[in-house]
């Protein structure tokens, strides 16, 4: 992951790649359906710099350690108790309706026998056997969409230019055979994904060390295409991707793209590092998830296995507490569409697809009156989800001569809250109506 991509520049960038791509969203817009509707994602990040619990690729790359002492971790990495339907069965009980996992990172060691004469975890480590299919396998079991992804950069490749942050082994104009090759390789390498494994959606990443032109990023998308036309492809293709993904910093106001998914780790490292015990509670995962659900966005959350395959404790206690709201709250959340413009209620909402279902999220489990402006729509029932508990709405304001509707308070109950967030459901008279007036007569 580049962790200095920060959102506003991540922003900048989407438009200006959408706009030279040139990605007809309507031409898409039925592969794209299953992504919007899924909301949730689990990421893995797994891979050799998950032996000593250090970065993974830019720790060699920062020279934080050194290069032949980060390729010594290949010798630990034994997947030992690895276990794809333990993994998988965790994923579906989070919610999540996809998988992305790092088929390969910077570093270059790929999770599957490679036929390129490269890094892998069959000729390079003791676990000694493609790590991807049993995976891929096991989520089909569960319903669970595949996803791989794939690092453009691959710094141990020595027809790669980049190296280390100070230094470069060439430069691209002065030895463009030596590019060629590594392009070769690295499509190569995505055709045998693609092929053996079938993603329903690629997560390129790296893109930023070269042009559109250089990653051949027109014919990685065609060819990836090819095969299979439903394929989804992630934005870190120099503008050749379906839809964006900031990283960590999570948006304000609703970002303007047609699809965005925010990736965002449990504690602050994507791979495994057991130093790092700052750990996202579940309050402030599911808090965070709704954001992003009522902004019109999935939630890409990372987890990073240890080398022999086992899942850090704090990492599956989010996922299960995860999953137990989202059980609860699943017509709120899964199929659902964005809610309310700002303005109009003091937290996160959704609608049903045809908008005649309210949804209010309760920041911190709220209880006592909340309220909601501007509902021209009639409200015929509130109910908390995941209860039987239906409560009175009280109109507020309303004044019979005039357009502008009167305020919907609603008084909750503290025996009603849930742990986490509590949940409202609005049934409304009709497909939602709203005024977005200034007052008085108009």
């Amino acid at each position: 992951m580049k962790r200095f991509f920060f959102f506003i520049v991540a922003l900048s960038a989407s438009v200006s790649s959408f706009a030279q791509a040139n990605v007809n969203a309507d031409s898409i817009r039925a592969k794209m359906q299953w992504f919007a509707d899924a909301k949730l994602g689990i990421f893995i990040h797994w891979g050799m710099y998950s032996v000593n619990g250090i970065g993974e690729s830019w720790s060699f790359h920062n020279k934080e350690i050194s290069y032949p002492d980060y390729l010594k971790q290949m010798k630990g990495f034994t997947a030992s108790k690895y276990n794809p339907d333990d993994w998988a069965k965790l994923i579906k009980e989070s919610g999540a309706r996809y998988a992305v996992i790092t088929t390969k990172h910077h570093d270059g060691m790929a999770l599957w026998p490679t036929k390129q004469d490269h890094l892998n975890v069959v000729k390079n480590t003791p676990a000694k056997r493609d790590l991807l299919q049993p995976f891929y396998k096991a989520l089909d079991k569960q319903g669970i969409k595949r996803g791989a992804y794939f690092s453009l950069i691959d710094w141990s490749h020595p027809d790669y230019p980049g190296f280390l942050k100070d230094s470069n082994r060439y430069k691209v104009s002065d030895d463009p055979a030596r590019w060629k090759r590594f392009q070769t390789f690295f499509q190569s390498q995505i055709n045998e994904i693609n092929t053996a494994y079938h993603p329903a959606l690629w997560w390129f990443d790296g893109d930023w060390e070269h042009s559109a032109e250089e990653w051949q990023s027109e014919k990685v998308r065609t060819e990836i295409l090819r095969q299979n036309p439903s394929a989804i492809i992630n934005g870190r293709l120099q503008g050749y991707g379906d839809y964006e993904t900031p990283e960590q910093n999570f948006p304000v106001s609703r970002p303007k793209f047609n699809w965005w998914e925010l990736c965002m780790t449990v504690n602050n490292s994507w791979g495994y590092q057991p130093k790092d015990t700052a750990w996202k509670t579940p309050f402030e995962i599911i808090t965070i998830f709704a954001d992003v659900v009522s902004n019109g966005g999935n939630l890409l959350l990372d987890i990073g296995p240890k080398e022999d395959g086992t899942i850090p404790q704090p990492e599956v206690h989010v996922l299960e507490e995860l999953g137990k709201w989202n059980k609860k709250h699943e017509e709120a959340i899964f199929g659902s569409i964005p809610g309310l413009p700002q303005g109009h209620f003091y937290g996160p909402t959704t609608l049903s697809k045809d908008s005649s279902t309210l949804y209010l999220f309760l920041p911190g489990g709220a209880t006592g009156d909340v309220m909601v402006k501007g509902l021209s729509s009639a409200v015929k029932d509130v109910q908390v989800l995941g209860t039987q508990q239906h409560l009175q709405p009280k109109i507020v304001g309303k004044i019979s001569w005039s357009p502008v509707p009167g305020l919907v308070f609603i008084n909750v109950p503290e025996k009603t809250k849930d742990p986490y967030m509590t949940v409202l459901k609005l049934t409304l008279d009709g497909p939602v109506k709203l005024y977005r007036g200034h007052g008085g007569l108009n």
